[in-house]
């Protein structure tokens, strides 16, 4: 594992204390994997074969069964270090807890390989959890590029999975706030779809249609593609064609609140991919008009994060506000 595009691959012979288990429970057993949360990882991302075939998590394995896993390339050293000033609102020995900047990405990615939040932390600190040997040290969970606010760092491993395993249980607690483009017809309400990629374009995300051409809603009843996301939200203010919103995600999907407000005819203001930049002539007043088409990001901030202390076992609550410059235009627009 001198490079970064060098895996390390093992085989196990399921012994008598696999006999029976699910295939994630079994594989945690193996020494180099060590974790189901970890084994549930490499199986989701078809790293892991039984008896010579790709299998899912829950498949039961027999003792002398053969099992075969990839792992991936530790994280590469090639990874640099980003003098960027974090703002951090906790830390301790475990983790910490950052006011993401708009624009700033999470994680190395095609064109962003090292101007990151992951590379400002390696400047920032030497412990980060490595997880699974990618290149996204400590990164419990994700913040697009233009969302502003929250977001949870993880500093070993033992914090890692147990953060994990509450976003997985959804036993954290998120609110974001959303300026939306539309006049929002109920004060209040639920959206529940399953969430894929979009058939025709790739970067975006999409509900999954039934036959009716209307998204699938029945969680007992799952289509073959898509992951189940639900949303709710509350309408805090309504004016000149703008909608204020308050949502708080039961489950947290990429992209989720972006796809499920332009599905329901309310794009975030400033999010081109989703249709907002053909909304704008919709809003009433002409300055703020061009106070969004002049926008350099979308305005969706995660304002309040909420998780038990993997360590110490307390609840901790976390509140930010919006950077200032976006204040101005929520004052200014009539929507605080």
């Amino acid at each position: 594992m001198e490079n970064k595009d060098s895996t390390q691959k093992i085989t196990v012979t399921a012994s008598a204390d696999m006999d029976g288990l699910r295939l994630d429970k079994a594989l945690a057993l193996v020494a180099e994997v060590g974790t189901r949360s970890r084994a549930s990882h490499l199986i989701e991302n078809s790293l892991v074969t039984l008896n010579g075939k790709i299998a899912k998590p829950s498949v039961a394995v027999k003792e002398n069964d053969l099992i075969q896993v990839t792992l991936p390339p530790p994280v590469s050293s090639e990874l640099q270090k980003f003098d960027l000033k974090l703002d951090v609102i906790f830390e301790d020995d475990d983790l910490l807890v950052i006011n993401k900047p708009a624009g700033l990405v999470v994680h190395p990615a095609a064109g962003h390989a090292q101007d990151t939040l992951v590379n400002a932390l390696l400047a920032h600190t030497d412990d980060l959890s490595m997880k699974f040997g990618e290149e996204r040290p400590g990164i419990v969970h994700r913040l697009d590029k233009e969302t502003s606010g929250l977001i949870v760092i993880a500093k070993n491993d033992q914090t890692h999975e147990a953060l994990t395993a509450q976003f997985k249980e959804r036993s954290t607690h998120r609110i974001y706030y959303a300026v939306c483009i539309g006049t929002a017809k109920n004060l209040s309400g639920s959206i529940r779809s399953f969430l894929a990629r979009h058939p025709l374009d790739r970067k975006r995300y999409a509900s999954v249609l039934g036959n009716d051409k209307k998204p699938l809603q029945d969680k007992d009843d799952p289509p073959s593609i898509g992951k189940w996301a639900v949303t709710h939200y509350e309408v805090l203010h309504r004016k000149s064609g703008l909608s204020y919103l308050k949502l708080k995600l039961e489950t947290g999907r990429t992209h989720q609140i972006r796809v499920h407000l332009s599905e329901n005819g309310l794009p975030i203001a400033g999010d081109a991919l989703y249709g907002a930049d053909k909304k704008v002539k919709n809003v009433e007043a002409k300055n703020t008009q061009e106070d969004l088409k002049s926008l350099t990001r979308f305005l969706l901030h995660a304002a309040e994060l909420g998780f038990t202390h993997p360590r110490t076992k307390e609840r901790m609550s976390f509140k930010q506000d919006w950077p200032e410059d976006i204040q101005g235009y929520l004052k200014k627009w009539g929507l605080q």
